[in-house]
């Protein structure tokens, strides 16, 4: 769990988007943390106290003279209690009150009060949001170091289109995630491929392998949560982009190689984590092919251009980390394709130890040896990949 042990109050705002901080409580709950929702009077006309104290267990204050505090100070106790205060939704009225400093409720008192950082997760009418009175509250906010939480574009409650939206609980228990990790990659820029290719034979035909894509976005994810800038190239996949990321969608070998060689030159750090197919048909059919036609239609293959090794021979080039997925001879395959590559850092495992799957066991090797890591859900390998990469940059290996 990765809020294991943090203690977050959730503010809640008037306003229709406030039915999704219920869910908000839940998968935060989830994640570990340990969160306490205080209210404003809007709020409770959208959603009840009762359903925020039944998820997070928690008894909800909605009044900063609450008798449940026997020294009146709500507004001081929550916060000093808190390692960080969310809001979400955060309404037009409520970024102009904190911007302002005007503390006439429990929620704005304790927000001007706290010792831990803010972030807020706007929620209005688009119209409201690009208001120059709102704009101005933002920026001032921003300024005073709040970190601002989208908001999102679409449809929204009133039936208009447009940017407003609150982002959806998932998205804010990422940047939340986020917020706590360790901005070991801060001010890097990384580059990292994911998940399978597809060599076409015909136009519904191809050669592909069984890569799930879900050890690269995990390394996406804890690259962007590390601070970086991060830029994902993806194969055909059917997982989420991690929030912050962007993301690249590439069919082919040949697609792959373009879309990293167009980018390499302006990373910092390559992660070549792509099961990327070793050859493509060079005679592709333009129809598909028939059985009936005659005969087994001869297939001729053609090698494909090593992405990882073109990267790692740039003048200049990035900070490249490899990935080996072998059936036997971890260490003697993976050695020998680093070296051959010449790349300082390659993450090998064995792929009946989780090739496809969510869980893995990895074993790093670089010039200083052989660093196994303890099997475990990928995510959890993402990140001690990030950590051993930024040691590595940084010299400190």
């Amino acid at each position: 769990m990765e809020l294991n042990g943090k203690r977050i109050v959730l503010g809640v705002t008037g306003g229709i988007a406030a039915y999704k901080a219920a869910e908000l409580v839940r998968l935060l709950g989830k994640q570990g943390a340990e969160v306490q929702v205080a209210m404003t009077e809007g709020a409770t006309h959208f959603v009840t106290a009762t359903t925020f104290q039944a998820l997070s267990g928690k008894p909800v204050y909605l009044d900063q003279w609450d008798a449940r505090m026997p020294n009146a100070m709500a507004h001081i106790d929550l916060s000093r209690a808190a390692d960080l205060i969310v809001v979400a939704p955060a309404s037009a009225d409520f970024l102009a009150r904190i911007a302002q400093g005007m503390a006439d409720d429990l929620l704005v008192t304790m927000v001007l009060a706290r010792d831990c950082p803010l972030l807020v997760a706007p929620a209005m009418n688009r119209q409201m949001w690009e208001n120059p009175a709102t704009q101005r509250n933002v920026r001032q906010l921003q300024a005073d170091g709040v970190q601002i939480l989208g908001p999102a574009s679409g449809e929204q409650a009133c039936g208009e289109v447009g940017a407003g939206r609150m982002l959806e609980p998932e998205e804010i228990v990422e940047e939340v995630v986020a917020f706590f990790a360790a901005k070991v990659l801060a001010g890097r820029k990384v580059l990292i491929t994911a998940g399978p290719t597809f060599e076409a034979i015909d136009p519904v035909r191809g050669i592909t392998n069984l890569s799930s894509g879900r050890m690269g976005y995990a390394v996406a994810r804890a690259a962007r949560q590390a601070g970086a800038e991060v830029t994902l190239v993806s194969g055909p996949v059917d997982l989420p982009v991690p929030q912050g990321v962007v993301r690249v969608k590439v069919r082919s070998a040949l697609d792959m190689h373009a879309a990293v060689m167009a980018r390499a030159a302006d990373a910092d750090v390559f992660v070549g984590v792509a099961a990327v197919a070793d050859y493509r048909v060079n005679n592709a059919a333009e129809h598909k092919l028939k059985k009936d036609a005659g005969g087994i239609p001869p297939i001729e293959l053609i090698e494909n251009p090593d992405i990882l090794a073109e990267v790692a021979a740039l003048k200049k080039g990035p900070f490249c980390v490899g990935f080996a997925a072998e059936s036997r001879n971890l260490e003697e395959y993976a050695q020998t394709k680093r070296r051959k590559k010449n790349i300082p850092l390659i993450a090998g495992n064995l792929i009946q130890d989780g090739f496809g799957g969510d869980d893995n066991r990895l074993v790093l090797f670089d010039d200083k040896g052989t660093h196994p890591l303890i099997p475990a859900p990928k995510s959890v390998l993402a990140r001690q990949l990030v950590e051993h990469i930024a040691q590595l940059l940084t010299g400190k290996m």
